[in-house]
Formats: C-alpha cells, structure tokens, sequence
C-alpha cells in the first residue's frame, strides 16, 4: 500500500531532478553552440521524460517476468547466437554478423535469421535465387548476395521462425539472428551485444527520452560485449576507462572492434575498382553516413553526396536523380560510389541502370578487433559452437562437419 501511495511522488522527483540536470546542461551546450534547433530538441526530449518513466517501467517488468521464468522460453538444440544492441539506429551490428559468418562458415553449415525490417512481405521466409531486398530487407539480402553457401531467412517471430528454417534445413548446425537481443522467447547459447563507441548504452537513456529499447542494466543478459566502431588507434588506457564505466559482471567479456573499408567493386561485374583520383557521386541510406563520407573524401578527387533515410527503397525518381546528378556534373572521371547495403536495395533496378553506361563502385566494409583481442573473440565463439554442438550430438553419431 505504501508503495502505491509513494510511487508517483517518487516518479515525480525523478522527473524534476533528470529533466533540470539535463535542461542545465542543454542550456549550456545549446548557447555554447548558438544552435537554437538543438536547444529546442532538447526541451522536447525533457517533456517526453514521463513517456520514458512509463516505457521503461513496462519492458523492466516484462524482464523480470523472463528472469523468474514466468514468460518461458525456447531453447534449441543446435547453438544459436543472438548479436543485437540496447539502442535503436546504427550499431554496426551487419558487419558483426559477417564476421561471425566468416569465422564459421568453412566448419559448419550456418543460417541466419533477421527481423527483415522493412520488407513488403510477412512471416517466414528463406532466400532463394528468386529473392531481393524487397521480399527479405535489405540487411539479410546483403547476405545472400556475398555468402552463397549460407542459408538467409527472416521471421518477425524467432521463436516460431527458428523450428521453420530447421524443418526446411535439417542439415543446419548454427543459426545467427541478428537484432534479436530483446526476443527473449527465445534462449539464446551466445548473447552479443554491440554498442556504439560515440555513443554508449551506459550514456544513453530509455526512448523516447534517449534511443534505447531497453534499461542499461539489461546489458548484464550479454556474454559478449563489443563496443563498435573505435578509432582504429584506441589506447588501453581509454579502453580500460570504457569497460571500468560499463561494468562487465564476472565472466563478461568486453571487446572493441574497429570499422575498415575493403577494397570497392564493380556493382554489375563484382570486379575490383580503384576510387583514385575519381569524382564520386555517393548514393546512401543508411543511419549514419558522416564516416562514409569522410573516408571516401579521402581517397576520391571530389565527392557529391545524395542521401537518403536508412533502408530507404529506391523509386523510380531517386534513380533519374542519381543519373542527373552524374551527367550535370562538369567533372572527368565520374562514378557512382554506394554501400552494401543500399545496393542490395539498388539490385531490382540493376537492369535499367546497367543502361546508363555510369560505372557503380560498391563500397564494403568489415570489423577488425582491436588490442590484440582478435583471437581471444574467436576463440569465445568457436568454444560455445563446439561444446553445444557436441553435447547435443547423439552417442555415436559421425562428426560430418565439412572443412
């Protein structure tokens, strides 16, 4: 009863005291900047602080309802790792996932599983030669288009989306689901989760107050903690002061990885092309393109941006502007510059671009773990691959993994 009573006083201060600790400080940085838009921003932010409190305090219960096994969950017996985030937007999750792909692939045969966020389509499906972006998102299709041997699906329910893909692929022996750290219907082996170096969970808030989808403490669910995108050249000492402020329990371990840009190629032929001293026309959608733009001023002669929302569906009028803004632009040596993602997006249009006779470079990029902790993350991964899959291998079965 006394809870009942106190609870909204109790609520009310936290309003107060979060919503003028964080007015002073945006009152600060916003007159520092003279950026009224931003000043503004964040006083809405403040007045949504009531919306967070209410959020968080429904996906805090929902938690705990998993944590005592009230809300049960379904555990698999091939080894299943979950690599998600706390926060909405860009993490750099996909090229996380591709890692992993990479590492395993060769040892066994691996499936992923993806929400397919913004696809046209509904329940599960698995990629065919049939399949585009339009039908399983743009983030899966992008794996169907690099690893051929890799079984693509996507289900809105991974608890139910899980047992289809091993009814169609009994032969499947991991299965990798990507942005399924809050699906607890499902108990995943391996929990990864990715948060952004520029912007860290432990510094963010509950939406709509901040990004994330879940409380900070939720963290504690992970047995492997990356914090992405780094400067290639991150000290120890401001790697040791991240993981000190992120808290790792016992037996978490906490990585830093590092974005890189492979070598470009040919959007129609899948040959390599060189970006030196060529005039770039960048077609994007993705969540936070500045890094992109920033390396590719860096090894092109001159780069015109053209931007879009993140899993952005190209239409018939944003094609006729990438080829004006091509053909306007009174510069030698043009080329269309995109990344792996949108052109997954770009393929259902390959036909009638291929027409215009513009050269499309496809810009990939992959992680690299930083500070000598490459074999250690690998080492984590393959362990809890071997160990479940030898302890749900039935006596005397042959070991038929292909190499």
């Amino acid at each position: 009863m006394a809870i009942r009573l106190y609870l909204p006083l109790i609520l009310y201060i936290s309003y107060i005291y979060a919503s003028e600790a964080f007015l002073k400080d945006t009152i600060e940085q916003g007159m520092g900047q003279r950026n009224v838009l931003y000043y503004l921003f964040s006083v809405i932010r403040v007045l949504l602080y009531p919306l967070a409190l209410v959020y968080g305090a429904v996906v805090w219960m929902r938690n705990k309802l998993y944590d005592s096994k009230f809300f049960s969950s379904i555990e698999f017996s091939v080894p299943v790792i979950t690599v998600g985030n706390l926060s909405v937007g860009g993490t750099g999750k996909t090229p996380h996932v591709e890692y992993i792909i990479r590492l395993l692939q060769y040892r066994y045969r691996v499936a992923t599983q993806s929400r397919g966020y913004k696809r046209r389509t509904q329940g599960f499906l698995l990629a065919d030669a049939n399949t585009n972006a339009v039908k399983i998102g743009d983030e899966p299709m992008q794996y169907h288009m690099k690893f051929p041997d890799l079984a693509v699906s996507v289900a809105e329910e991974r608890m139910t989306g899980i047992p289809q893909l091993l009814g169609l692929r009994p032969d499947i022996e991991v299965v990798i689901l990507d942005d399924a750290y809050q699906h607890r219907s499902v108990k995943a082996g391996l929990n990864i989760l990715v948060t952004d170096y520029s912007k860290p969970f432990y510094k963010d808030h509950v939406m709509p107050f901040g990004t994330l989808r879940e409380g900070r403490s939720s963290y504690q669910r992970a047995n492997m903690i990356v914090v992405s995108k780094c400067p290639p050249d991150l000290s120890l000492a401001e790697a040791e002061d991240i993981r000190q402020k992120i808290k790792p329990l016992p037996g978490q371990q906490v990585f830093f990885t590092a974005i890189q840009y492979d070598v470009p190629y040919d959007f129609f032929t899948k040959e390599k092309l060189l970006l030196n001293n060529a005039n770039a026309v960048l077609v994007c959608g993705i969540a936070k393109p500045e890094p992109l733009i920033k390396h590719l001023e860096g090894i092109s002669a001159n780069v015109h941006t053209l931007s879009y929302a993140d899993h952005h569906y190209f239409l018939q009028r944003d094609l006729e502007e990438m080829k004006e803004a091509v053909n306007n632009w009174q510069v030698p040596d043009k080329i269309i510059v995109t990344t792996e993602k949108d052109a997954a997006r770009l393929l259902v249009h390959a036909d009638k671009m291929r027409e215009w006779g513009i050269s499309i470079a496809v810009l990939p990029i992959k992680v690299s773990v930083l500070l000598g902790q490459a074999a250690l993350f690998d080492a984590l991964i393959n362990t809890y691959v071997e160990k479940t899959i030898a302890e749900n291998m039935p006596p005397g079965a042959p070991d038929d993994h292909h190499l």
